[in-house]
């Protein structure tokens, strides 16, 4: 978990390894860097702590995660900071609080209050824009989620101390990332992290047309307000990995880059799941085996409940008729048939996925499976079902005739939860409240033996 160091003499924080030496009486710590701003110290300018991962700590609250999961998802965007208190009681009501109490549970975990949280970064993005690349400051100020270039220009000045246009004059040569095509980003992590283990797993998971995997690039469609785009991911360096994106538009390129770290295990570092689980004698062999494993989120929450409950069904003889194709050829089924076509991408890319409105207005012959994923579509296109990690995940998924809770438990796994358990294991509860760390591990080590 990385940890700030704030010196009370100086006003300034920094991230871990920084050659700045002060006195220990004189420093304060913060797990946020967005604490540490709040508190109202300023980035080091010699190690540039907005340039690392700054995760949630992993023992906080669900409820304050999945907070975290509505505003990376836009919940607090755009408002000015005078209706700082009304998006908060927004995102309060989705979760079923009062502002009030979402607050004091944010102060209390994280030591800021969401909207404070929402605008460090806003802020940190929009440095990283700056830094490494030549969009315009207006383009800078859009896609990093605010709402107009007087509120840009406020929260830089108020978080940096220096205006845009002056931090973009401090970039060093090092950080502008030269790109022949697309808006290249670094996307940071706290070592150790395992790429080729992620790699391997969303390449087993990639479905046909939307995502693909060629060496050590992973590659997907999404699409932004129905415009088509494409996302590229491989290795960068000791600390980073390298998000390319093919946009329609720059606005709103926080959310891009907030749910492709998501989708690769960049939005949590499991430090305390970590450390507990490597006691374990199952799990605790394995850690030392991969020390740097996280667990594999999602793009699109959708599509992974479409996925996860194919393959499930597939395992089920009595949903899984002789006529009915093998799990990815029916996959590739759905996305050729109901998905939006995407031309001209290459890489097997030729779709984006269907939506729930899409999948439940289609005719499957009579299928088993595709009674179940009908009905599956119509509960989320109604609102039935809310694909957000939570209490209620499970159970709304599991009222769904057909979805098993093993493929549930693996819906709640990919979205997020912490402690869900798709695999049945007799020491499982041994594992609590991180079996959803502990069941990556099983998986990735039940892979090497196939």
């Amino acid at each position: 978990m990385t940890t700030y160091s704030a010196v009370r003499t100086t006003g300034i924080y920094c991230r871990p390894g920084c050659g700045a030496k002060p006195l220990m009486e004189n420093v304060r710590t913060f797990e946020l860097a967005a604490a540490a701003e709040a508190a109202g110290y300023r980035a080091c300018l010699r190690c540039r702590p907005y340039r690392v991962a700054g995760t949630v700590p992993d023992e906080a609250p669900e409820l304050v995660c999945r907070a975290v999961q509505l505003i990376i998802g836009g919940a607090l965007d755009g408002a000015p900071t005078a209706n700082a208190a009304a998006g908060e009681a927004g995102l309060a009501a989705r979760l079923g609080l009062s502002a009030r109490h979402l607050r004091r549970m944010f102060h209390d975990h994280l030591g800021v209050t969401p909207d404070q949280f929402a605008r460090s970064r806003r802020a940190h993005l929009a440095r990283r824009l700056l830094d490494d690349t030549d969009l315009t400051i207006a383009d800078v100020a859009f896609a990093s989620g605010f709402g107009s270039l007087r509120q840009f220009n406020r929260a830089m000045r108020e978080v940096f101390r220096s205006t845009p246009r002056e931090l973009r004059d401090r970039r060093r040569r090092t950080d502008r990332l030269v790109a022949d095509g697309g808006l290249v980003l670094r996307m940071p992590f706290t070592p150790p992290y395992d790429w080729p283990a992620m790699l391997a797993f969303l390449a087993e998971h990639a479905i046909p047309g939307v995502e693909s995997v060629e060496g050590d690039v992973y590659r997907r469609t999404i699409a932004l307000d129905g415009e088509p785009g494409l996302l590229e991911i491989g290795p960068g360096g000791a600390d980073h990995l390298l998000l390319r994106a093919h946009l329609p538009y720059w606005e709103g390129v926080i959310h891009v880059v907030e749910r492709a770290a998501r989708l690769v295990g960049l939005d949590v570092e499991p430090a305390l799941a970590t450390a507990q689980l490597a006691v374990d004698p199952v799990i605790g062999p394995l850690i030392q085996q991969r020390p740097g494993l996280r667990i594999p989120g999602t793009w699109g929450p959708f599509e992974t409940a479409v996925q996860a409950v194919v393959e499930d069904l597939a395992t089920t003889p009595a949903t899984w008729s002789t006529s009915t194709p093998e799990p990815r050829a029916l996959l590739a089924e759905l996305v050729a048939t109901h998905g939006t076509p995407v031309p001209g991408l290459g890489h097997g890319l030729t779709h984006g996925f269907p939506s729930a409105e899409a999948l439940a207005a289609g005719q499957y012959a009579g299928s088993v499976a595709g009674d179940v994923l009908v009905q599956l579509s119509k509960e989320v296109a109604a609102g039935h079902i809310t694909l957000l990690a939570g209490d209620q995940l499970v159970t709304s998924l599991t009222a769904v005739p057909g979805v098993s809770r093993r493929a549930a438990q693996y819906i709640a796994l990919r979205l997020g939860a912490r402690d869900a358990a798709p695999i049945d294991h007799e020491a499982s509860e041994n594992w609590r409240p991180w079996r959803s760390l502990a069941t990556v591990h099983l998986l990735a080590e039940a892979r090497t033996h196939t």
